[in-house]
């Protein structure tokens, strides 16, 4: 049974009006246990906000870790996202990938450190995303070396366009990531074809440490599923924020 403690949890609905995206985008922002707006923290930045909140349980893995496991305190942000049009937004060949990120970068995180005692370093953000959400959050790292160092991946979308992208970086030795991938992921159909995500991340493995980026890389027995990038959550935020 999850202890009763992890269960209490401060979670804060947010909305902007994003002038890129031309439309509202909803936040969640979690507040870490004994939260003080003189203390600053580091920050989780998660895409696919929704379900990192409601099938990754991020907010209580993030009790746990900080009640019991002596991580640090930390703040989560996650940035929801309409699933009819998230490839569009994620994928660099999207048509809304282009006002996403600049929404990201020149909208979300203004807000954020405008409203919270969030650290503002490249190393004390940390980018989460699964699947398409961490393609996205590696463009994005991509992009903004200056806003971002370190990348949660489970199961990315590393499509040929993304690899590309990548293959044409030179110096990526300021870049981190956490990646995992399942082993039963050699077959997955999403919206734009079938792929094999074992392949992908290896290529992607390959590309960033060929550049210098500092890989810490996981194949395992799982699916392309929440239940299994559930259970990788905690290793992978320790890995960050210990």
């Amino acid at each position: 049974m999850t202890d009763s403690r992890y269960l209490k949890r401060t979670i804060i609905k947010e909305e902007i009006e994003s002038e890129f995206l031309g439309e509202k985008r909803y936040l969640r922002v979690y507040l870490p246990p004994g939260y003080n707006e003189i203390i600053s923290y580091p920050v989780v930045y998660c895409q696919d906000g929704e379900e990192f909140f409601n099938f990754g349980r991020i907010a209580t893995h993030a009790n746990q870790l900080i009640l019991d496991e002596g991580i640090d305190p930390f703040i989560i942000v996650g940035v929801e996202v309409n699933t009819t049009i998230r490839t569009e937004e994620y994928a660099p060949f999207g048509n809304r990938f282009e006002a996403y990120t600049s929404c990201f970068t020149e909208e979300i995180i203004p807000f954020i450190e405008q409203k919270y005692p969030v650290r503002r370093e490249p190393g004390e953000r940390i980018l989460a995303g699964d699947s398409l959400g961490a393609t996205v959050s590696l463009h994005l790292a991509l992009k903004r070396p200056d806003l971002f160092a370190k990348i949660i991946s489970l199961s990315g979308a590393y499509y040929e366009p993304s690899l590309k992208l990548l293959a044409q970086e030179t110096d990526l030795a300021a870049l981190s990531l956490f990646m995992i991938v399942g082993l039963q992921e050699q077959n997955y159909t999403t919206d734009t074809g079938t792929y094999n995500f074992v392949e992908l991340n290896r290529k992607a493995k390959a590309l960033l440490e060929e550049r210098g980026a500092k890989v810490t890389y996981f194949e395992k027995d799982g699916k392309h599923l929440w239940g299994f990038w559930q259970q990788e959550l905690p290793d992978a935020l320790i890995h960050f924020l210990k």
